[in-house]
């Protein structure tokens, strides 16, 4: 049964980057833009969501919690917002992580997200367990991404991460055609080639390097302070060994969480402590992804 497991890897023997501009790193800042497609009574669900907030809640069958989905209403109406500026007042980019129903429920701020120039990596047209999708529904849905994300930016989307994905997914993905790479690994620090399918990129994602930290009940952030610091030991680190390995760091947000006053200035302080430094390419992902295709391209599909 794939997906193959891989205990390793590059063997040490890691790839140089060559990332444009001579970078020691990359730096992919994604924004999950799940708020109105998590679990909901009004969205034919039997229940409320319960992961990943400021609320503490029950799991509620059959009925409405109204306390986790006004927690969630705040990153849709608020949190984005604060998220968006931060990049832009920068001269930044980075990548939305789409939820497709989330996107049907405030298409302003995406749209202000495209704009600015982030990209979309799709996300699930819901933010659930796709392994209870019968494959023919989650087909569908991965069809119906496709095609609001195309017309969002008029152009097919090349990057997936469901999050929680189906023994189904990667395998559908491929069979849709235009998808270069998911991100649905977290057992490497550089972008390889599937073992099990030539010529599909898998970028890992990041669960340490991420906001969501600050709404899990074990090991969670109290403060700013700790984010902050977590991040930039991480790039420390990763920036020293890219001075003869260039390296490449994701780190995952949600408005819901570090659009919070109390949070949104540790964003601000970490994205001016990787700007402090020389070498650093703060991008998109679809930009990585295509960069590391061309620079390493599959052995199995080009020799």
């Amino acid at each position: 049964m794939t997906p193959t497991r891989d205990f390793i890897g590059y063997a040490g023997n890691l790839p140089v980057a060559r990332w444009p501009n001579g970078a020691r790193i990359a730096v992919n800042f994604c924004l999950n833009y799940e708020e109105g497609g998590e679990l909901c009574i009004l969205n034919g669900d039997d229940r409320s969501e319960v992961r990943i907030s400021d609320v503490a809640v029950e799991t509620r069958i059959g009925a409405r919690d109204l306390n986790i989905e006004s927690s969630y209403e705040y990153g849709a109406r608020v949190g984005y917002w604060r998220l968006l500026r931060a990049f832009t007042d920068r001269g930044l980019s980075g990548t939305v992580n789409l939820v497709g129903r989330a996107a049907e429920a405030n298409p302003l701020a995406v749209a202000e997200m495209v704009k600015a120039g982030f990209d979309l990596q799709l996300h699930g047209w819901r933010w659930i367990d796709h392994d209870a999708l019968p494959e023919a529904e989650e087909r569908d849905h991965i069809a119906r991404q496709i095609d609001l994300a195309t017309r969002l930016t008029g152009a097919a989307p090349i990057g997936y991460y469901a999050g929680m994905p189906s023994m189904n997914t990667r395998r559908l993905l491929i069979e849709a055609g235009n998808f270069l790479y998911d991100s649905d690994v977290y057992n490497d620090d550089l972008p390889y080639w599937s073992p099990d399918h030539p010529g599909h990129l898998l970028v890992p994602y990041s669960l340490d390097t991420n906001d969501s930290r600050f709404g899990r009940a074990d090991r969670c952030y109290q403060v700013g302070g700790e984010f902050v610091q977590y991040i930039t030991d991480s790039f420390d680190l990763l920036y020293a060994e890219g001075a003869t390995r260039p390296q490449m760091m994701t780190v995952g947000l949600h408005a819901r969480l570090i659009g919070r006053p109390g949070r949104i200035g540790a964003l601000h302080r970490i994205l001016d402590h990787m700007l402090a430094h020389e070498d650093v390419w703060i991008c998109r992902r679809d930009h990585l992804a295509r960069h590391w295709a061309t620079e390493h391209p599959d052995p199995r599909v080009t020799g």
